[in-house]
Parts: C-alpha cells; sequence; structure tokens
C-alpha cells in the first residue's frame, strides 16, 4: 500500500515566502555589508529601494529589536540581532563549518589543502584533503608545524601575542622543520626580541594576509597558507594549499593565491570576523 502521507521534499519546487519579509531582508543584509551604521537614505540605497519604501519596515525592526539607532539617528544592529548573534557564533565549530571550504579548494585548485589549529603543542594538522595526484610529503594529521620554518607555523606566529609565541617558539625544535632559539631570537628579553629578519617575515605576513613556503621544508613542494580569523579577531585556523614546485604559480598575487584568500575571508565573516 502506497503511503502517500509523507511531507513533500522542500526541494520539489520553490517555496512561497511573504514578499515584505524579503525587502526586510535586503535592508539587513545591506547593513551587514556595509559594517558600519548607515542613515535612511544610504541604508535603502545600498538596498536599492526608495526610502518611503524602505522606512516602514526599518520601524518594525526598532520595534522588534533588530535594529537601533545611534546618538546621529543612523540605523545599526539591535539587542535582538547581537542575541541571535552569540546564539549563532556559540553553536559554531569551526574546523566543522571549513570542512566545506576545504574541501571545494581542493577540487577547484587540484591541489592538497591542510587545515591547521593552534593546539597544545603549536600549530597542528587537524584535516587534510589530498589533491588528484597525492604528494608524497611527511605531512600527516597530527603533524605540529614549525613556527619558523614553515608557512603554516609562520601565519599563526604573526597573529598570536608576543608571550605567547616566544613560549611556542622555545619548543620549536620538536616541531616539523623545527628551529632553535639562537635562529630567532636576538635577545633574552622579556619576551625576547625577535631576530629582524624573522620579525619583518611575520609583519609582511600581516600585510598579506598570506605566506609562501618554496620547496622549504619539503625540498619540490611549495604552500600557501593564509589566516582564518574569528569574532573576537584571533586567528582560529590556517589553511594551506600545496603542490608540487612549478605546477602552479606561487606568487601572493596570483590565482591561488587569490582563491586562498577568498575561501579564508568567506570563513572569517562566518566565524563573525568584521575586519
Amino acid at each position: 500500500m502506497t503511503d502517500h502521507s509523507s511531507p513533500v521534499s522542500a526541494d520539489a519546487k520553490p517555496q512561497r515566502g511573504i514578499q515584505s519579509l524579503d525587502s526586510t531582508g535586503e535592508l539587513l543584509a545591506a547593513l551587514v555589508a556595509a559594517a558600519r551604521p548607515l542613515s535612511l537614505r544610504d541604508l535603502a540605497a545600498a538596498a536599492g529601494m526608495p526610502p518611503a519604501k524602505a522606512f516602514p519596515h526599518l520601524v518594525s525592526l526598532l520595534k522588534t529589536g533588530l535594529l537601533s539607532r545611534d546618538a546621529s539617528g543612523c540605523f545599526e544592529a539591535g539587542p535582538l540581532a547581537l542575541e541571535l548573534g552569540l546564539i549563532s557564533l556559540q553553536r559554531l565549530s569551526p574546523t566543522r563549518e571549513a570542512e566545506p571550504e576545504v574541501v571545494e579548494l581542493a577540487a577547484s585548485t587540484a591541489m592538497s589543502v591542510a587545515m591547521a589549529v593552534l593546539g597544545p603543542l603549536g600549530p597542528t594538522v587537524v584535516r587534510l584533503e589530498e589533491s588528484p595526484r597525492p604528494l608524497h610529503v611527511s605531512l600527516r594529521v597530527g603533524t605540529v608545524m614549525s613556527l619558523v620554518n614553515t608557512a603554516i607555523g609562520r601565519v599563526f606566529a604573526a597573529h598570536i601575542a608576543d608571550d605567547v609565541r616566544a613560549g611556542l617558539l622555545a619548543q620549536d625544535p620538536l616541531r616539523l622543520a623545527g628551529a632553535y632559539e639562537a635562529d630567532v631570537f636576538a635577545d633574552q628579553g622579556t619576551p625576547p626580541a625577535l631576530k629582524n629578519t624573522y620579525a619583518q617575515r611575520l609583519a609582511q605576513i600581516r600585510a598579506d594576509s598570506i605566506d609562501t613556503a618554496l620547496s622549504r621544508p619539503v625540498p619540490g613542494i611549495d604552500t600557501l597558507a593564509a589566516p582564518v580569523f574569528d569574532h573576537t579577531g584571533s586567528i582560529c585556523l590556517v589553511l594551506a594549499l600545496m603542490g608540487p614546485s612549478g605546477s602552479f604559480d606561487s606568487a601572493v598575487t596570483a590565482g591561488p593565491a587569490q582563491t586562498l584568500r577568498t575561501a579564508t575571508l568567506r570563513l572569517s565573516r562566518r566565524f563573525g570576523w568584521m575586519g
């Protein structure tokens, strides 16, 4: 006997919504994209609608607490919006949320992709998506990377506090391609000052939002690594593209680097980063 009681799949046909709420959503999306308070005129323009049409929607958003107005009368996120955002952030798992991005990066670039977090022993690979042509390298899930001689480690080093970095660098010889303190520190202050070459490299990483490792530490393998930030502005993940040297353009302005930056920026926005 055929069961006719099952609900129709949501994918079977487009779901009918409320048109006025669609317009309300466009106003909220425009405010999020601006990332700053907007006047009625500017917010309406950003959403592509006349101010007279936008105003009633904004009044309702004010009443519900999704929006509020600052001292100059501009619209900004209200208390209800902030509470909803906090609930969403509390439920986020950066590694879980990044999983589809890792798979998509590997598929779109035909390169291997690594995801790393800052674990108790240092930058640690927690996900590795192999390319169609797997790389013959010692990198595995659980590998702890040098903060000095690997792109993944340097990206973390560029974005953590000085005292945290100093503590981790003291243990760097234990990691993959690790360096000794004498190779990194210029003096023994608290925290010790970094040698100019290393400090300048970290500053460049912060400026470029990406780092490269060309045939180092593994000869014949090039790596691009970029940071992912959370809502506090702290680094929470690093994603890295890896491929045989010469098989892709490894310049920080080239296509693979731009693809990686786009992916990490998308994740950072997902995690609430507004930088």
